[in-house]
């Protein structure tokens, strides 16, 4: 029972620190090697390098450039669209790493499959949310969604730490949502015409003026009566 309560702490820690690695990459796993390096949490054998010295200062600089690149405009919108497979490896790499008390043979497909997923989809909720913004005000709000998304890539891996079960359960809740919201988000175009939210542009075409050709005159019209 004692193992089983412990793999599945193991495999709630490594769900939640991918789901963080949607919001930064570097920051959850920064987060990870700090908790491991001060004895907190315990890493997997094939991922002991992730505490050490050389990687911690690797990870700290990298996740600094990755936080002020964000406040950078035009460059938040393509690390948006680079950094998508990194956040998947990233979060394949956080969970598998966390996963000490769970067998390889199991080990694995939860990295690949949840680690995996739940990373892909954070991280297209936070770009799509800033692509949103940047329409709605004009990138003057992309600011504040970068911010929100350090704190929020900060606090959740923290909580996965600290708190294994209830960061599973916040992303557990948060999974329905953020499915729905891709699913409305890639349907829009497929809406009927006449349902709400859908926009259809349309081309302004001018009315055809209709060509009015005067009737023929009568073959007696203009002759002199004889």
């Amino acid at each position: 029972m004692d193992g089983t309560f412990a793999s599945l702490l193991s495999i709630a820690l490594g769900i939640g620190l991918a789901a963080a690695t949607g919001f930064r990459v570097f920051v959850p796993l920064l987060v990870a090697g700090l908790a491991a390096r001060t004895g907190y949490i315990t890493l997997s054998d094939h991922f002991q390098w992730l505490a050490s010295t050389t990687a911690l200062i690797t990870l700290g600089t990298a996740a600094v450039f990755e936080v002020l690149a964000y406040y950078i405009p035009g460059v938040d919108h393509a690390l948006d669209l680079l950094a998508s497979p990194a956040t998947v490896a990233a979060g394949i790499v956080a969970s598998a790493a966390v996963m000490a008390d769970v067998p390889p043979a199991v080990m694995w497909p939860v990295a690949i499959i949840a680690g995996g997923g739940v990373a892909g989809l954070t991280k297209g909720g936070a770009a799509l949310l800033r692509a949103k913004s940047g329409l709605m005000t004009g990138g003057l709000a992309n600011p504040l969604v970068s911010t929100v998304e350090t704190v929020g890539a900060t606090g959740l891996a923290i909580l996965a730490v600290l708190v294994p079960l209830l960061c599973l359960a916040a992303v557990v809740c948060c999974w329905p949502g953020l499915r729905k919201r891709h699913a409305s988000d890639g349907s829009v175009a497929a809406r009927p015409e006449g349902r709400p939210g859908n926009v259809q542009l349309r081309a302004y075409v001018p009315a055809r003026r209709r060509l009015e050709i005067p009737p023929p005159l009568p073959a007696d019209r203009g002759r002199e009566p004889r």
